[in-house]
């Protein structure tokens, strides 16, 4: 490191220069709890190259080869160097400014006093150098008491007895609380208008004229926020998965020194007993929100006013300023994953929720699910700043639909016409005590939504059930819907901050729906807030998570096939009203909006479908020092760079790819494309021909064949549930059935969620058994859905996963309205390459990625074996094999009989059982 003073000086800057060996781009060593694989290393050194120098990297590892710890240990290694090397820069800037500014007094006090000083010249580069000389000192100051503070807290276990000590003391508060609570549960509470009424409502000049000379409650609680270090964001698909990489973390040689903090929302995370029991996710974060709501609130010393209003409202016992930093130090003392968050929450009498988003700041490492990183209101709510941080994206292979899933919205005219009768009774009963612009934003409010229901053929005010029309889909820019609905000269930007201020959803929970001559239908309250503000896509897809553990994606044509409907929580018609409107301030290219009229108003529903999802992804690969984006199947990569990077501005020197096989032996794969059947039927699972009885009874005889030669467990998937059931009903009437069930037992993926684990654990021990026998069923037959809950997040490693056979292959419905679109968005936006438009190679790419998907599932680590059987003539194709993991790809034999490939599979087992006994 070189340090030198040039006194030549240029306006606004400092002639204070440090030269600085920059840190290396790679390393010759990296910690690793074992000696890791060469593929392991080669990860990591690309990884550490990419953090370096800034890039957006591609990752593609399969899963089994240990990609989760060598990203731990590839990145924490690169954020360990460039901590060490910026305290080294600002030892050397805090020393070099010194040096100068001491320099520069000699010499003033030496100066010729008849010579014409540069006396603004001098001023504000002796400023400029204490500034930073000062700024230096400051973060070092800082940095070392957050670095003794952690320290204090990892090895001074007699706080961690203090804590408990001391929430032990507040049990019998709390105790008393409770029963204080449910003594007065019988009393009737009063819901006073006050509530009701929408705070006034102010321009934006306004607000920041007042933000400017008053203080905010939020300034009582700065001394609880910190600044942000340099961090890694680790985002994966659902909570399953994060808690697996945070074990991973444990295990890993920096599990002692990192500073780990695991985000997720208020149902994972709450340990508030009569919070939780509410159960669905945003009943839970309403009922939050409430009580923060009722902390801030100021006493009625008067005991008449007491007595009107009912019982006191409940507060949360465990948002204490003091609990939440205890807490929040103890996070970030040690590696916690969510578990043990809910453990040291109810241990600590503090909120795990409110302590990890007040362990962000300082925290080295955050753990967290990605749609909180990918919508930008998500992620302003968590205090999630990308600025100059690492993003790193696991199982991101379907990054770009969950952009677009993310950012969609859908209303229904039952919704609508609910929302415009509760909100015109609520602009009724308090039209005298609003003031004029809330009363002037509630009437722009109707007008749209009037708008809206006029667009799907009906009118407010009357019954959406009695209301009739005919059936038609079209599909609108926005502009033109705007001009369509008539509400093109309403400002949707002012409407949304509105929204935001005003929190009018909050309101309405308390009318019932009422319809001129038709009565009225009463509907459960339900309650929104402020942080919740997000899209009707968001929420959608976050009750897909809690439905889903495993996230698996549901094609488009399967969706009735896969939902369970007991899961799909309930949500505030003006919460998806205003998710809407937000969408349609997407610009006119970027989105599409369909309209979908059933035979009655009720049915009908209008759909906002974003087609660029780049444009969403764009602000986080500006901000962030680097992302990286990894996964186990990234294939294609080209279509995928297009789409979302180069689509975003990312020029092509930024992005940087890294792929690798797996660490199996080739002779522990045998995958195979398999042309023709046992009788010699030509295998074409194409819409026109799958139908046909020939083809589905060749199917049951190969399955039967393989039954024959495959030990342990064969999984089987098809393209949708409906083909699903169509063959398994005919093979039950024809007997292949019985003829299955004789060699293995039958399972078939259940239509609930909530199901997945259980048979999956049948499914498991009748494995196991059928192992420790002679004779008799030799495993299981399992019967999965491509893009199902069994294709994506399920490990079906060594004995549950011999053989992977997927029957026909799963383009998604080429008649979608919305695919259509986007296909025609593509064409028009993307540039053309292989002698294939973008359109088509969407439709390609949707197939290949939900099949690379399905055949992972087995082969799950380095001694894992496994037969892969592809049954369609169409994966013979060049380019179809192209799009297969390079793993598989190079082992791929394509077979246009039967004969020859089931003697190669046969011979396969064979080999295994020998080599194993």
């Amino acid at each position: 490191m070189e340090i030198s003073r040039d006194h030549s000086w240029e306006p606004n800057t400092c002639h204070l220069h440090i030269r600085l060996i920059n840190m290396e781009n790679s390393r010759s060593h990296f910690p690793f709890p074992y000696q890791p694989y060469t593929i392991q290393e080669d990860l990591m050194r690309s990884l550490y190259s990419a953090l370096d120098q800034g890039k957006v990297g591609i990752f593609e590892s399969p899963t089994g080869t240990g990609k989760s710890l060598s990203l731990i240990c590839g990145a924490l290694s690169w954020l360990t160097d460039f901590e060490a090397n910026r305290r080294q820069e600002a030892a050397a800037l805090l020393q070099g400014g010194e040096t100068a500014l001491s320099s520069s007094k000699e010499e003033a006090s030496t100066q010729n006093s008849s010579a014409e000083p540069d006396w603004i010249t001098s001023f504000v580069h002796k400023k400029a150098e204490r500034d930073l000389v000062s700024k230096l000192k400051e973060d070092e100051l800082k940095r070392k008491k957050r670095e003794e503070r952690l320290e204090v807290i990892r090895n001074n276990v007699h706080l961690k007895y203090a804590m408990k000590r001391k929430s032990r003391e507040e049990d019998e508060t709390l105790k008393l609380l409770q029963l204080s609570k449910e003594a007065q549960a019988d009393a009737p509470a009063i819901q006073d208008d006050e509530d009701l009424i929408v705070v006034e409502y102010e321009s934006d000049d306004e607000s920041k004229l007042k933000s400017r000379f008053c203080g905010t409650e939020e300034e009582e609680e700065d001394e609880l926020v910190e600044e942000h270090v340099t961090k890694i964001y680790y985002c994966s698909r659902t909570h399953s998965q994060l808690t697996q990489f945070v074990h991973e973390v444990q295990k890993s040689p920096f599990s002692k020194d990192i500073s780990l903090v695991t985000l997720g929302s208020r149902q994972n995370l709450c340990v508030n007993e009569e919070v939780r029991r509410l159960g669905s996710l945003q009943r839970i974060n309403d009922r939050c929100m409430e009580m923060q709501k009722n902390k801030h609130e100021k006493p009625h010393h008067d005991e008449e006013t007491k007595r009107k209003r009912g019982p006191a409202k409940s507060v949360c016992p465990y948002i204490r300023a003091s609990a939440l930093q205890q807490m929040r130090d103890e996070v970030l003392g040690t590696v916690h994953d969510i578990e043990q968050l809910l453990k040291l929450g109810r241990e600590s009498h503090s909120c795990p929720y409110y302590a990890s988003r007040l362990s962000v700041p300082a925290a080295q490492l955050v753990v967290l699910p990605y749609q909180m990183v990918l919508h930008e209101a998500t992620r302003r709510a968590a205090g999630i700043q990308l600025k100059g941080q690492v993003l790193i994206i696991d199982e991101a292979h379907n990054l770009s639909d969950t952009l677009s899933c993310i950012h969609s919205a859908e209303l229904s005219g039952a919704q609508l016409c609910r929302t415009h009768s509760q909100l015109s009774q609520y602009a009724d009963r308090f039209k005298s005590r609003l003031k004029a612009k809330n009363v002037m934003y509630i009437k722009q409010v109707l007008f749209v939504i009037e708008g809206l229901v006029r667009v799907l053929g009906g009118k407010v005010g009357q019954n959406p059930q009695s209301q009739t029309s005919e059936a038609a889909t079209e599909m609108l820019s926005i502009n033109n819907f705007l001009f369509k609905a008539q509400i093109d000269n309403i400002n949707l930007f002012k409407l949304h901050r509105y929204f935001e201020k005003s929190m009018i959803s909050r309101k309405l929970g308390g009318f019932v729906e009422k319809y001129a001559g038709s009565g009225m239908s009463v509907h459960t309250p339900i309650r929104s807030n402020k942080e919740n503000r997000s899209t009707e896509g968001l929420s959608r897809y976050l009750q897909s998570l809690q439905s889903n553990q495993s996230m698996a994606p549901v094609s488009p044509n399967d969706q009735q096939g896969s939902v369970d409907v007991n899961t799909v929580l309930a949500a505030s018609p003006m919460m998806q009203v205003e998710g809407f409107l937000m969408a349609l301030t997407n610009s006119n290219t970027d989105g599409r909006v369909v309209i979908h009229k059933q035979g009655t108003l009720s049915e009908s529903s209008i759909k906002f479908l974003l087609l660029n999802p780049a444009v969403h992804f764009a602000q986080v690969l500006k901000e962030c020092r680097a992302v990286i984006i990894a996964g186990g199947t990234m294939q294609p990569v080209a279509d995928f760079k297009q789409e979302l990077l180069f689509s975003a501005g990312v020029e092509a020197q930024r992005i940087t790819e890294f792929s690798c096989g797996h660490v199996i032996p080739p002779e522990n794969i045998l995958p195979i494309v398999l042309c023709s059947g046992p009788s010699g039927q030509e295998l074409d699972f194409t819409f026109q021909s799958r139908d046909s009885p020939q083809m589905m009874d060749e199917t049951g005889r190969i399955l039967s064949n393989i039954c024959n030669v495959v030990p342990g467990g064969v999984v089987c998937f098809f393209p949708s549930y409906e083909y699903s059931r169509h063959i398994v009903s005919h093979w039950q009437s024809s007997g292949v059935v019985t003829r299955l069930a004789n060699k293995k037992k039958i399972f078939q993926e259940p239509k609930k969620a909530s199901q997945v684990e259980q048979v999956l654990g049948e499914f498991s021990r009748c494995i196991q058994r059928c192992s420790l026998q002679d004779g008799g069923l030799t495993g299981a037959l399992l019967f999965s859905v491509v893009g199902g809950k069994m294709s994506e997040g399920i490990n079906f490693s060594d004995d549950l996963g011999r053989c992977v056979v997927m029957v026909g292959m799963p383009y998604p419905n080429i008649k979608s309205p919305e695919l259509q679109e986007k296909m025609s968005y593509l064409d028009k936006h993307l540039p053309h390459s292989g002698g294939k438009s973008p359109g088509q190679a969407l439709i390609e790419n949707l197939c290949m990625k939900a099949v690379n998907q399905s055949i992972g599932r087995a082969i799950r680590h380095r001694g894992d074996y496994s037969s892969i059987l592809l049954c369609d003539r169409r994966y013979s194709r060049p380019s179809t094999v192209s799009k297969l993991p390079a793993w598989i790809r190079n082992c791929t034999s394509t077979h246009q009989s039967f004969g020859p490939a089931f003697a190669a599979i046969r011979k396969f087992f064979v080999e295994k059982k020998l080599k194993n006994n």
